[in-house]
C-alpha cells in the first residue's frame, strides 16, 4: 500500500503496529536535553508511518535540480563547450545525455536515501537500483588532434610530471583576467579550455557564484549528523534485530547489506531479492524510513537556517542559470 498514514507523536493511539514502529516513534517525538539547539538533537514535527519514497520531501530538496533538470543543463553545457571549440575552428559532437530525465521515477528522488524501500521494486530487482532506466550505448568519441586537446583542456598532453600547469578560474569574471599562456591558430586558449570556460559560463559566471554543489554538501553534512542522532540508532538497532530474525546476522545498518552479504556480483539475483524483500519488511515493521525521513528533515532544516543567506543567493543564481538555459539553442 503506497498510501502513508502520518500521526504526531502524542498521542500513539495505533494498537495494530508493531511494538518496535511505536518505541521508535516515541523515540522520535523526544525532545534532547539541549531543547533542539544547534549543538543538541533537534525537536521533530510529524513521523510518517512506513511512508512511500515519493512522499518524503525535505528542505534542500528545494535547492535541488530534478533529473529533467540536470539533464537539461547538462546539455546546455555540452552546447557552450562546442561553441567554444568552434570559435577555434574544431567540430565538437556533442554528448547529450539521454534516457535519465525521469529516472527517479515513482519512488521520488530519495528512492534510495535509506537503502531498499520499496516492496515492489525489490521483489522485481532486488538491489539493482539501475533497473529498468536503461544503458544507452554511446560510441566512442572520435581522438582530438593535438591543437584541438589544447583547446578542450586547457594545458599540453604528457607534460612532465612535477611541471606547474597552465592558470585555472575559478569564475568567468576571474578568467578574464587571466592568461593561460596557451595559444591556437592566433587566439588565446580560456584558462582551463573550453570544458573549463563551459562551465564556468553556466555556473560560475562572476566572483560570488555559489559553488554548485553547495546544497549537496549540506544534504550530506544533514544525513551524516542523522547517522549519529539517538533516535536513528534506536531504529537501526531494531532494524538489526529484525534482520536477525530474518537470517541475516551482523547487519549494522542498510549501507552494509550488499557488501556483507556478497551481493555485488547479481544485485538483481534470487539471493539478492530475498535478502532485498526482508530488508525493506524489517524497515517497514520498525518505521525506519519514517523515522530517519524526519530526523533527516530536522538536520536539513537546521542548516537551512543556519545557511539562508548563501542559499538565498545559491537560489537567484539558479534561476538566472535557468533563464541563460533556455536562451541557448
Amino acid at each position: 500500500m503506497n498510501r502513508s498514514s502520518v500521526i504526531r507523536s502524542r498521542p500513539l493511539r495505533r494498537p495494530a503496529l508493531p511494538a518496535a514502529v511505536l518505541l521508535a516513534l516515541v523515540l522520535a517525538g523526544c525532545s534532547d536535553p539541549d531543547g533542539g539547539s544547534a549543538h543538541g538533537e533537534p525537536e521533530l514535527g510529524e513521523v510518517a508511518v512506513a511512508p512511500a519514497t515519493a512522499s518524503i520531501s525535505l528542505p534542500l530538496d528545494a535547492y535541488t535540480d530534478t533529473d529533467a533538470e540536470t539533464v537539461r543543463m547538462g546539455q546546455v553545457q555540452q552546447r557552450l563547450l562546442s561553441r567554444c571549440m568552434a570559435r577555434y575552428g574544431f567540430p565538437y559532437e556533442e554528448v547529450m545525455p539521454s534516457g535519465q530525465a525521469g529516472a527517479q521515477g515513482p519512488e521520488g528522488r530519495h528512492r534510495a536515501l535509506f537503502g531498499a524501500a520499496d516492496a515492489e521494486f525489490a521483489a522485481a530487482h532486488g538491489y539493482d537500483t539501475t533497473a529498468g532506466k536503461g544503458r544507452p550505448v554511446k560510441p566512442p568519441a572520435a581522438p582530438l588532434s593535438e591543437s584541438a586537446t589544447l583547446v578542450m583542456h586547457g594545458e599540453r598532453p604528457g607534460g612532465a610530471q612535477g611541471a606547474a600547469q597552465p592558470p585555472d578560474a575559478a569564475s568567468e569574471e576571474e578568467a578574464a583576467q587571466v592568461d593561460s599562456g596557451i595559444d591556437v591558430g592566433g587566439q588565446k586558449v580560456p584558462p582551463g579550455g573550453c570544458i573549463r570556460e563551459a562551465y564556468r559560463r553556466l555556473y560560475a559566471p562572476t566572483k560570488d557564484s555559489v559553488d554548485l554543489l553547495f546544497p549537496f554538501g549540506l544534504a550530506s553534512e544533514a544525513h551524516e549528523r542523522s547517522k549519529g542522532d539517538s533516535r536513528v540508532t534506536e531504529v537501526l538497532k531494531n532494524w538489526s534485530a529484525c534482520m536477525e530474525k530474518s537470517g541475516y546476522t551482523g547487519l549494522k545498518d542498510p549501507y552494509e547489506v550488499v557488501q556483507k552479504l556478497g551481493l555485488e556480483a547479481d544485485l538483481g539475483g534470487p539471493k539478492a531479492v530475498t535478502a532485498a524483500k526482508a530488508d525493506v519488511a524489517c524497515k517497514r515493521e520498525v518505521n525506519l524510513v519514517g523515522v530517519w525521513a524526519a530526523v533527516e528533515k530536522a538536520y536539513q532544516q537546521r542548516l537551512v537556517e543556519e545557511q539562508a543567506e548563501t542559499l538565498a543567493l545559491y537560489k537567484k543564481q539558479r534561476e538566472a542559470r535557468y533563464k541563460l538555459a533556455a536562451g541557448i539553442v
